[in-house]
C-alpha cells in the first residue's frame, strides 16, 4: 500500500508535535509538513501536495473552516479531517459544508485516527460517531425544512435559502450575524430578509416570525 502524506494544521505547536510522533508510528502514514494556521496550511498544501490534511478548527487569522473552504477548490484532490476539541453543531456543520471529508475530536483513540486518514485516502468519509448523531438529525431537520418548503400554503413559496434565513431571524440574529453564519454578505441577507417579507405579506421581522409560525415553518 503507497504510504500516505498527511500535513497537521494546528495553531498548539506541541499538538502537532505529539500527532507527529503518533503518526511516524503507523507505517502506512508519513507526516511531511505542519502549519501553525490556516493561511500556512494552504500555502504549505500547495508547496507539499499532501494526501490528507488534520485541521483544527481555531486558529488565528484564517480559521480551519475557512482554509477548508479555499482548498477544496483550489486542491480538491487533497482531503482534509477536521480534528478539534470543539463538537459545537455549528463548526460540525460549517466544516462538512466547507468540504472537509472527516470531523474527529482530538479524544479519539489513535487506531480511530489512523483509519479515519486512511479512509480520508481513500475518498471516503469518516466521521466520529459523537459527530455523526449530530449530521444525522441536521439532515432530519433539513429534509423537514425541504418538505415545509415543498408545502407551503404561500402563493411563492419560500425558496430553501430564504427559509434557512428565516430561521435565523427567528433566533435573534441581525444580518451581519445571519451573513456570517451562511458566509454570505449582509447585503445579501437583506435581499432574502426583504423577499421574506414580501412573500409572507408582512411589514417586520417580528410580524414575519409569527406568520411563519401561523403556517408550521418554523
Amino acid at each position: 500500500m503507497a504510504e500516505i502524506r498527511v500535513l497537521l494544521a494546528d495553531d498548539q505547536q506541541l499538538m502537532r508535535e505529539g500527532l507527529r510522533v503518533l503518526l511516524d508510528l503507523t507505517p502506512d502514514i508519513r507526516v511531511v509538513g505542519e502549519a501553525g494556521n490556516g493561511a500556512e496550511a494552504v500555502e504549505r498544501v500547495q508547496a507539499l501536495q499532501p494526501d490528507v490534511v488534520l485541521m483544527d478548527v481555531r486558529m488565528p487569522g484564517l480559521d480551519g473552516v475557512a482554509a477548508t473552504r479555499r482548498l477544496h477548490k483550489a486542491c480538491p484532490d487533497v482531503k482534509v479531517i477536521i480534528l478539534t476539541t470543539f463538537d459545537d453543531d455549528e463548526y460540525v456543520f460549517e466544516g462538512l459544508r466547507a468540504g472537509a471529508v472527516g470531523y474527529l475530536l482530538k479524544d479519539v483513540p489513535s487506531e480511530q485516527l489512523a483509519e479515519a486518514i486512511r479512509a480520508a485516502a481513500r475518498g471516503e468519509a469518516f466521521i466520529q460517531p459523537s459527530v455523526a448523531r449530530k449530521v444525522v438529525a441536521e439532515f432530519a431537520r433539513l429534509t423537514e425544512r425541504e418538505h415545509r418548503r415543498r408545502e407551503q400554503p404561500l402563493v411563492e413559496p419560500l425558496s430553501a435559502r430564504e427559509l434557512e434565513v428565516l430561521a435565523l431571524v427567528a433566533e435573534g440574529l441581525s444580518n451581519r450575524e445571519i451573513g456570517e453564519r451562511l458566509f454570505i454578505t449582509p447585503g445579501t441577507v437583506k435581499n432574502h430578509v426583504s423577499n421574506v417579507l414580501a412573500k409572507l405579506g408582512v411589514r417586520d421581522r417580528t410580524q414575519a416570525i409569527l406568520r411563519a409560525q401561523e403556517l408550521g415553518l418554523l
